[in-house]
C-alpha cells in the first residue's frame, strides 16, 4: 500500500508541493476551530462564535473561485503569495481587536476569508505536470485527501496546544504565519512558477457552466455543512464533559478515521465510473455520521468519531476525479476552487445552524445537524445521477486534463514545463 505513495513522493518537487500546500492551508483548515476557541475564550457566545466562523467560511466561498480564476489567467505566484499575506493580516487584526468590537471583528474575518489563497486547487492543477501518468495522478488525488486528514488530525491538536501554551490569540497569529511560509514554499517551486492553464472558452460562468460540476457542488455543500456542524457540536460536547482537550481528541479521531480510509482507498484501482463509486462512498459517510447523535461517554464518542471519518477522505478523493471529468477546459483551478467553496459555504452554514441548535436543544442536536446533512448529500447525488453520468467533454476527462498530461499541447500555449 505504501509503495505507490512513496513512488509519488520520490518524484521531483512532489513532496515539497504537498507539504508546502498543507502548511499553507493550515489557516483555512483550522480557522473554524481557532475562531470558535478564540471567541469563547474572550467571553463570546456560541452564537457569536458560529457567526464569525460562518462569515469567514462565506468570505472564503466568495474569494476561492475568484482567486482560482485569477490563477488560471495569470499563474500561481502572482496570486497565491499576495493573497496569503493579506489573509494573514486579516486574522492578525481579529487577534488584536478581539470579538467584542463587532464591526472590526467581522471585517477582519471577511478579509481573511476572501483572500485565502486557492492552494488546494492549485496543487491539483500541478499534479499532472509533475507526475505525468493517469494512474499516478489518481493516486496523488487519494494521497492528497489522506494528507489533508493528517492536517485535520494534527491541526486541532496544534491549535489546542498553542492555546494551552500561550493563548487563543497567539494560536491565530502562529497558524497564519505558518500559512504564509507554506504559500511561499509552493510559489517558489519550479512547477508552480512554470505552470500555465490550458486555453479556455470565454464565458462569464467559467467552470459553473458544467451541469455535472453543479450537481457535485450541490452534494458537497452538505458534506461541508456536516463538517461545520461537527466543529460547534464537538466544542459543546467537550464543555459538557468539563475538559477542553476532549474537543481536540474528537477532531483528531475524526481525522484519523479519514486518514485510514483514504490510505486504503488510494492503495488500489477501482472498477466502475467514479460518479457511481462516489454515491456509495457518500452513502457510507452519511451512515457513519448518524450514531454521533447518541453522544455517549468520551471513549465511545471518540470511537464513533473515528468511525464517522473513515469514508470522508475516499469521498473527497473520488470527488477530485469527478471534478476533473466535468470541469470545462481551461478552468481547472477555478473548478477545484469551487469545490473548496462548497465546503466553505456548507461549513459556514453548519456552524451557524449548529450554534443555535446546541443552545436551544443541547449538544445532541448539534450532531443531528451533522447526520441530516450527510443524508442530504446522498439525496443530491441520487437525484442528479443522470446529469453526473455524462462528463462535460473529452477535453477535461482524466485522460487529458488541463495540464495536457499526454503532451499534446496546442500551439501558443504552455504545457506547464519550461521550454
Amino acid at each position: 500500500m505504501a509503495a505507490g505513495y512513496l513512488d509519488i513522493l520520490r518524484t521531483r518537487h512532489a513532496a515539497r508541493l504537498l507539504v508546502g500546500t498543507l502548511v499553507g492551508r493550515l489557516p483555512s483548515g483550522t480557522a473554524h476551530i481557532a475562531i470558535v476557541l478564540f471567541t469563547r475564550a474572550e467571553g463570546g457566545s456560541y452564537t457569536l462564535a458560529g457567526a464569525l466562523a460562518a462569515v469567514y467560511g462565506l468570505s472564503t466561498a466568495v474569494g476561492q473561485p475568484l482567486l482560482g480564476r485569477a490563477v488560471d489567467l495569470y499563474g500561481q505566484p502572482r496570486v497565491q503569495l499576495p493573497a496569503a499575506v493579506v489573509s494573514a493580516l486579516g486574522m492578525g487584526m481579529l487577534a488584536l481587536t478581539g470579538p467584542g468590537a463587532l464591526a472590526p471583528a467581522f471585517a477582519a474575518v471577511v478579509v481573511a476569508g476572501v483572500f485565502t489563497p486557492p492552494l488546494e486547487g492549485g496543487l491539483r492543477a500541478l499534479w499532472p505536470s509533475v507526475l505525468g501518468g493517469e494512474e499516478r495522478v489518481h493516486r496523488a488525488y487519494a494521497m492528497d485527501a489522506v494528507a489533508q486528514e493528517v492536517m485535520f488530525t494534527l491541526g486541532p491538536l496544534l491549535v489546542t496546544l498553542l492555546v494551552s501554551l500561550w493563548s487563543p490569540a497567539a494560536a491565530l497569529l502562529v497558524i497564519n504565519g505558518l500559512g504564509v511560509l507554506g504559500a511561499l514554499s509552493v510559489v517558489l517551486c519550479e512547477p508552480s512558477r512554470a505552470w500555465r492553464s490550458a486555453p479556455r472558452e470565454a464565458h462569464w460562468l467559467g467552470a459553473l457552466r458544467s451541469p455535472g460540476l453543479l450537481a457535485l457542488l450541490g452534494a458537497f455543500f452538505f458534506v461541508g455543512l456536516a463538517l461545520g456542524s461537527i466543529t460547534v457540536a464537538a466544542v459543546a460536547y467537550a464543555d459538557d464533559h468539563g475538559r477542553e482537550s476532549v474537543y481536540g481528541w474528537l477532531m483528531a479521531a475524526l481525522g484519523l478515521g479519514a486518514l485510514t480510509g483514504g490510505a486504503v482507498y488510494g492503495a488500489r484501482q477501482w472498477a466502475g465510473t467514479p460518479e457511481r463509486r462516489l454515491r456509495y462512498l457518500v452513502a457510507l459517510l452519511a451512515l457513519g455520521y448518524l450514531p454521533l447523535m447518541l453522544t455517549p461517554g468520551v471513549v465511545a464518542m471518540t470511537a464513533l468519531a473515528a468511525l464517522a471519518g473513515v469514508f470522508l477522505a475516499p469521498s473527497i478523493a473520488c470527488s477530485f476525479i469527478v471534478v476533473d471529468r466535468h470541469a470545462p477546459r481551461g478552468t481547472v483551478t477555478e473548478a477545484f476552487s469551487w469545490l473548496v467553496t462548497t465546503f466553505g459555504v456548507g461549513a459556514a452554514v453548519g456552524t451557524a445552524v449548529a450554534g443555535p441548535a446546541v443552545e436551544r436543544g443541547g449538544t445532541s442536536w448539534g450532531f443531528v445537524v451533522t447526520g441530516a446533512s450527510g443524508v442530504a448529500a446522498l439525496l443530491v447525488l441520487l437525484a442528479t445521477k443522470k446529469v453526473l453520468a455524462v462528463p462535460a467533454s473529452t477535453g477535461v476527462a482524466v485522460r487529458r486534463s488541463e495540464n495536457d498530461r499526454n503532451g499534446a499541447v496546442e500551439p501558443g500555449f504552455s504545457s506547464g514545463h519550461k521550454a
